[in-house]
């Protein structure tokens, strides 16, 4: 936040009257003026949109998408979910699901130009060693958590999940030491007791994976090795389709490091779910007997 409110004081002496506006209700409003396109933004304060698009240029920044890209980041985790659908309010109805989809590829794309591919490589040496693996995840975060443990148990033997639904945190984490790894998932706002329970780990010896949405996160501040997804939401719903195809490229790893197991375990699997008719066999031929 001190370094965009400090470009904007630091240029306010050369502003003029219709920029001093911009200025002093992104300074008062930079929640509401976060998700505001150029022209909302200029009607919003009496200005026209080419007069907000020189303020950007003139407080150093690369044009309005780079100084609503600064916004966003400034308030992205401090939004309660009240916040978040009064913004979302703003978006027209015809043009909502395009506006969703969109920001969901756009968080993709962002998230592979955030990739850091040796700790990704850590990330999967340290599973693939691990003597347990606790996959701990809360709130939104738990069903990502749930994702990564349900595909992660047809390689290993040793996964743990980890939500404190059932029983405490540290109940369920109470064995967790050097040999082991503790696998953290957490977006804005970002939960508390996740942070509390990866702290915990992190003194336990064990080693400490983060997937989350920034390398300054709190989470990122105990972890090893740290994994970062954008997760921008287009309303109160956090957007996790990033978070997720990261876990995806998680589980494709870990699977092609342990190929003889899969197989293993996938067939017999297969072999049960067939005797005990877990699967339609013909979902077409289902479908027109009805």
């Amino acid at each position: 936040m001190e370094g965009l409110m400090k470009l904007i004081e630091d240029n306010r002496v050369q502003f003029s009257k219709g920029q001093k506006r911009i200025a002093d209700y992104i300074v008062n409003s930079y929640d509401e003026a976060a998700f505001m396109t150029a022209a909302k933004l200029g009607e919003t304060v009496g200005v026209s949109e080419s007069t907000v698009v020189r303020f950007a240029y003139s407080i150093g920044l690369d044009g309005y998408p780079a100084l609503q890209e600064a916004l966003q980041e400034l308030i992205r985790h401090r939004l309660t979910s009240v916040q978040r659908i009064r913004l979302a309010a703003s978006i027209p109805q015809d043009e909502l699901l395009r506006t969703v989809l969109t920001s969901d590829m756009n968080n993709i794309r962002a998230t592979i130009d955030m990739i850091d591919n040796a700790s990704f490589r850590g990330a999967i040496e340290a599973i693939l060693k691990a003597r347990r693996i606790y996959v701990l995840g809360i709130r939104s975060a738990m069903s990502l958590a749930q994702f990564l443990t349900y595909y992660l148990d047809f390689v290993c033997d040793n996964v743990m999940f980890v939500n404190g639904a059932v029983q405490d945190i540290y109940e369920r984490m109470v064995r967790l030491g050097p040999e082991d790894v503790c696998f953290g998932i957490s977006f804005p706002r970002y939960s508390v007791r996740t942070i509390d329970a990866m702290r915990y780990a992190k003194k336990q010896g064990a080693t400490v994976i983060s997937l989350t949405d920034l390398p300054t996160s709190p989470s990122a501040a105990f972890a090893d090795y740290t994994l970062c997804a954008r997760s921008d939401m287009a309303s109160f719903a956090d957007s996790l389709v990033a978070p997720l195809s990261l876990i995806n490229a998680i589980i494709s790893a870990i699977g092609l490091a342990r190929q003889e197991q899969a197989y293993q375990h996938l067939t017999q699997l297969e072999q049960i779910w067939s005797a005990e008719g877990v699967y339609m066999t013909d979902p077409q031929a289902q479908s027109t007997a009805l």
